[in-house]
Parts: structure tokens; C-alpha cells; sequence
């Protein structure tokens, strides 16, 4: 078992003896998370571009220029650090996010860019020159403020001025405004891109989000796959009506349709997905909302991931059969609209067994498993950069939520974990 408190590392110590030290991480996070942190709930409030967001990025920037870092904001509101500062060629790149859903967590995203900046700082003060420069970036908008993982898309070139000009929040506040309010100029997010040979390999320590490791008691998970996704905004319409005098054979009643589809949900998995397939109706809206009224419209979200191309081709023939077919039972009418779809993508190989070897030398307890979320690693992949992933345990699997918690042991040894794997891709020929 690990040690914490650990002392500083000095240039005598041999590079497989390198350790983070937990009570610096721990007092990262905990400085962190006073930006945009609710006294009320103790959630956190950092969502992209707001007050709160930019502080905290002004901080990072202030935490990588102690180090000795080049560090810049690029157009899209990423915070970059870049060391040595005099070395070029392509970059082993370690981050994640530091903005957050409302009422969010401390750890989701943050623990990645912290563990991140902490596993530069035992580089840094072991006086090894690295093979190759090291960076360190924490993405802006991972979370979505404005529809999708903005600053990760703008680093792999996957916006576009209609993508600036057109997003906005569920306030109505435009991604634009937002940024201008922040000193930026939003069409300078276009010049955030990087080219995939500038990027040696981008790796990502997350907490898991999820129940799995938390249950199976294993240490860290390694990350073979993240997940793809649809997701649609769908309608099913029918006819409002009197709820007593209506005869439940003569009635278009919408929810009942969707009440049916919910029910089909697990057989469509089962006959066209996979073990690692998963849908979900979050929402649900009916019109016109009167108990003793005939639902004549229901309007519903659905979200269904899949890590295997494929198989979210097969689900989305699927549900929409499936749908069109109850509707056209029922004498219901359903449109549909695709919000989103995000490319499902495989991890780097090669990364992936650095890390398996790394964990087992290291006698830490592993999982190989997907990833059920989308993170900033899945879009630096669709660039064609080799990425992979590193999960710790999230205490009953509760995220996105004042709840968040993973213990500090599991964090010490996912982020010793990640500090021995990012030294086996830079260590000096």
C-alpha cells in the first residue's frame, strides 16, 4: 500500500521510484473547488465561460507558470502548459477539464487536469529531461454549456464559425457572448487546432462515474473503449381527450405510446446491442398536462450508447422501427430530431498494455472496461492522436452531484499510475 505524504523527490531518486505527493493533489483539488462552490448545497457552479470558470483558469495558468511552464490560453479557452519550454516535436498530453455541470462535483474533470499538473511537477523537480515535452491542458466546455465538448472539439478542428455563431446555452445566452465577456474572440477558436502528428499520445485520468470498480473493489480501471452516442429529441402525437368519457379503444393517447416503447427498450437491446449498450428516456413532457385530460402529445428525450460503430447503426434502425411501428398501432403520429452523435473510439493498444504493465509492476488491482461517458480523450482520438484512459473508483458510483466522492488512497494510486505511465513515454533513449 502506498504511503502518503511522501517526500519531496530529489534528483537522486531513480525515476521507478518516483511517487506524486497525495497532500500537494489534495490541496489542488481543494483549492479549486472554492471556485464557483455553493455555500447553500456545496455543489460546485463552474460552468464554461462564466466567472467562476475564468478564475480558475487564470489560477491554473498561475500554478503552471511556477513550474516553469510556457503556458498560453489558445482561442477556444484552453489552458495550455508546454515544458520544457525549449523542446518541440510532438507532445505526451495529460488533461482533462476543470468546468463543471451545475451543482457538480469536485473531482469530475478537475481530478484529471490536477493529478495531470501534479504528475508534471515530480518531472519537473526529478531534473529529468524528458525524451519528448510534456503538457498539460484542461479543456474548456467539456460539460456541454453550449452543446457539446467545445474546447476539445476546437483542438482537434471540429468547430466551424456556424458551430460559434449558432450555439447557445438553455439560458439563451450565445457561446459568443460568453466568450467576448472573457476577453476572447470567439472565431479565434478556429486557430485551436492541433494536428494529430503533434500529439505523441494524450492520456486521461477520470473518476469511473460509475458503480463498476466501486463494487468490484479494484483499484484503477483501464480503459479499452469509450462509448458512442445518439441522442434524439423525439414527439409522439395523438389526440387530446376526456379522460372519462373517451373509451380507452377509441383513444390516440400519446403517453401510452411512449409508455409501450419504454417497455420495448430492453428486448431492442437485447436482439440488436451488445453487453455495453445502453438507452435511456431522461425526459418526458406531456401536453396538455391535465389530469383528467388524454395525453395528445408526449415529448421525450432518448440517449443510447453504444463503444461499437455498428451496433449504434443497428439501435438507431431499431428505435426508429420501433417507434414508428407503435405509433402507426396506436394511430399516433412520430417525428424525431437528432441532437447529437458522438463517434464511438477505441483506445490506443499500445498505450492501453503501458498502462496494464505499469499497474501490475506497480501491484495495483485492475479492471480492463469501457468507458460509458463521453470525455475530451474520445475527441482527441477522432483527430486520429493514440489516446487512452485511466478510471479511479467513484464511491457508489454518484457523479454530477455535491455526493462525488472517491477516496484519497484510490486517487494516490491512479495518480501514481499515470505518473508511471506518462514516464514510460517520455523517459530518455
Amino acid at each position: 500500500m502506498l504511503e502518503t505524504n511522501i517526500e519531496p523527490n530529489t534528483i537522486e531518486t531513480p525515476i521507478e521510484d518516483l511517487r506524486v505527493q497525495l497532500k500537494r493533489l489534495k490541496s489542488d483539488l481543494v483549492e479549486l473547488a472554492e471556485f464557483g462552490k455553493s455555500e447553500e448545497d456545496a455543489g460546485i457552479y463552474r460552468m464554461a465561460f462564466t466567472e467562476a470558470d475564468w478564475q480558475s483558469r487564470q489560477w491554473l495558468r498561475c500554478k503552471m507558470q511556477d513550474l516553469g511552464m510556457a503556458v498560453r490560453i489558445d482561442g477556444a479557452g484552453n489552458v495550455i502548459g508546454h515544458w520544457p519550454p525549449d523542446m518541440d516535436g510532438a507532445s505526451v498530453i495529460m488533461g482533462s477539464h476543470t468546468d463543471s455541470v451545475p451543482c457538480g462535483g469536485h473531482l469530475d474533470g478537475s481530478l484529471g487536469v490536477m493529478t495531470a499538473l501534479e504528475c508534471a511537477r515530480v518531472l519537473i523537480e526529478s531534473e529529468t529531461r524528458p525524451s519528448r515535452p510534456i503538457e498539460v491542458i484542461s479543456f474548456s466546455d467539456e460539460e456541454g454549456r453550449f452543446g457539446g465538448m467545445f474546447g476539445s472539439q476546437a483542438f482537434i478542428g471540429a468547430i466551424t464559425p456556424e458551430t460559434i455563431a449558432s450555439a447557445t446555452d438553455l439560458q439563451g445566452v450565445r457561446l459568443g457572448d460568453a466568450m467576448k465577456a472573457r476577453g476572447l474572440d470567439p472565431l479565434e477558436a478556429l486557430e485551436a487546432r492541433r494536428l494529430a502528428e503533434s500529439i505523441y499520445a494524450y492520456l486521461e485520468l477520470h473518476i469511473e462515474q460509475g458503480p463498476v470498480l466501486d463494487e468490484m473493489h479494484q483499484q484503477v480501471g483501464v480503459v479499452d473503449e469509450i462509448t458512442g452516442l445518439f441522442r434524439w429529441s423525439g414527439k409522439l402525437k395523438g389526440k387530446p381527450n376526456h379522460a372519462g368519457t373517451t373509451p380507452m379503444s377509441l383513444r390516440q393517447d400519446a403517453f401510452l405510446g411512449l409508455a409501450e416503447f419504454a417497455n420495448e427498450i430492453p428486448r431492442l437491446l437485447e436482439e440488436n446491442g451488445s453487453d455495453r449498450s445502453r438507452a435511456t428516456i431522461g425526459n418526458v413532457s406531456l401536453s396538455p398536462g391535465s389530469a383528467n385530460t388524454v395525453p395528445g402529445l408526449a415529448e421525450f428525450s432518448l440517449d443510447v450508447r453504444d463503444t461499437n460503430e455498428e451496433k449504434l447503426q443497428e439501435l438507431t434502425q431499431a428505435f426508429r422501427k420501433a417507434l414508428s411501428a407503435i405509433a402507426r398501432r396506436r394511430s399516433l403520429m412520430f417525428e424525431f430530431e437528432e441532437i447529437s452523435r458522438i463517434d464511438p473510439v477505441s483506445c490506443e493498444p499500445k498505450l492501453v498494455e503501458v498502462i496494464r504493465n505499469e499497474a501490475e509492476r506497480l501491484n495495483f488491482s485492475y479492471e480492463v472496461m469501457p468507458s460509458g461517458a463521453a470525455h475530451d480523450a474520445q475527441m482527441v482520438a477522432c483527430s486520429g492522436a493514440p489516446v487512452a484512459m485511466i478510471f479511479v473508483p467513484s464511491k457508489n458510483g454518484q457523479s454530477h452531484s455535491p455526493a462525488e466522492w472517491t477516496a484519497w488512497q484510490d486517487i494516490e494510486i491512479g495518480a501514481n499510475l499515470m505518473l508511471h505511465s506518462i514516464l514510460k513515454l517520455v523517459e530518455p533513449e
